[in-house]
């Protein structure tokens, strides 16, 4: 049974129509890894399932569920926006990491801000925040950052911080979790990191969305890639049919450029 439904999303900025009818869905433990030139819509599909971007159409379904219909305003109060929001992780290009707090509270941080909401916080709050630290730790270990709880985002590498940025992700233990050009702000030495992390969290069956220009990463680790053309996607397959023998003729002259590279 499918997770994530994604049924006609559309979305336009003025006369710019950057997502055409995306039509899509993804099972629970499938990694699905979105391939395409700049500007094919991968980066505004992301926002629009994260709710950064309210699409114009289409709808969008977390197990069976209609979180978001275009055509029904009861699915697109901004009370529910953030709530909405919980079913996804994402991890963006560029860490947004918070400068002021440790790498431990950067982690944190969403997690206790949303325990403080519940009406028996105060009557458990030691426990609650203790149990908060205790996965915020976990979850630095296993980024593999468990030395570094206690620095702050300036202190450690872009590399380090991406790794922080994806345990925040898993911190509230969202349905989903997705990347958007993970590496993509990296210095080359460093991007395999932060791709062994992703990898690793493919091992264990980790539902995710991996927007991505590291080809021979989306070709070993995701197990449908979709590749996307003008807002469009255009085709869709296994690793071995996609970049083996693609059937669309835009499919084809990506590849190729890919393999020329």
């Amino acid at each position: 049974m499918a997770i994530l439904e994604v049924k006609n999303i559309e979305k336009c900025f003025g006369n710019l129509c950057v997502l055409k009818k995306i039509d899509f869905s993804l099972e629970k433990g499938e990694s699905i890894a979105i391939i395409g030139s700049s500007g094919s819509g991968k980066t505004t599909l992301l926002r629009c399932l994260n709710f950064l971007e309210r699409p114009d159409k289409g709808s969008i379904i977390i197990n069976d569920k209609v979180i978001f219909d275009a055509m029904d305003p009861a699915t697109q109060r901004e009370r529910e926006v953030r709530k909405k929001r919980l079913h996804f992780g994402l991890v963006f290009q560029n860490f947004n990491l918070f400068p002021q707090y440790t790498v431990l509270k950067n982690v944190t941080l969403a997690a206790e801000l949303l325990a403080k909401e519940d009406s028996d916080f105060k009557h458990n709050k030691k426990a609650v925040m203790q149990e908060i630290q205790t996965r915020g730790k976990m979850l630095l270990a296993q980024v593999g950052l468990s030395d570094k709880l206690d620095n702050y985002p300036h202190m450690i590498s872009g590399g380090q911080q991406q790794r922080v940025a994806i345990a925040r992700a898993l911190a509230l233990e969202p349905d989903i979790l997705c990347f958007d050009e993970p590496t993509s702000a990296l210095d080359p030495e460093i991007t395999g990191e932060v791709l062994k992390v992703i990898r690793s969290l493919a091992d264990r069956n980790t539902t995710m969305i991996i927007v991505t220009h590291e080809m021979d990463f989306a070709r070993e680790v995701a197990d449908r890639v979709i590749f996307m053309d003008e807002g469009l996607i255009v085709e869709q397959g296994s690793p071995e049919e996609l970049f083996g023998n693609p059937k669309e003729e835009r499919t084809k002259q990506f590849i190729s450029r890919y393999k020329k590279d």
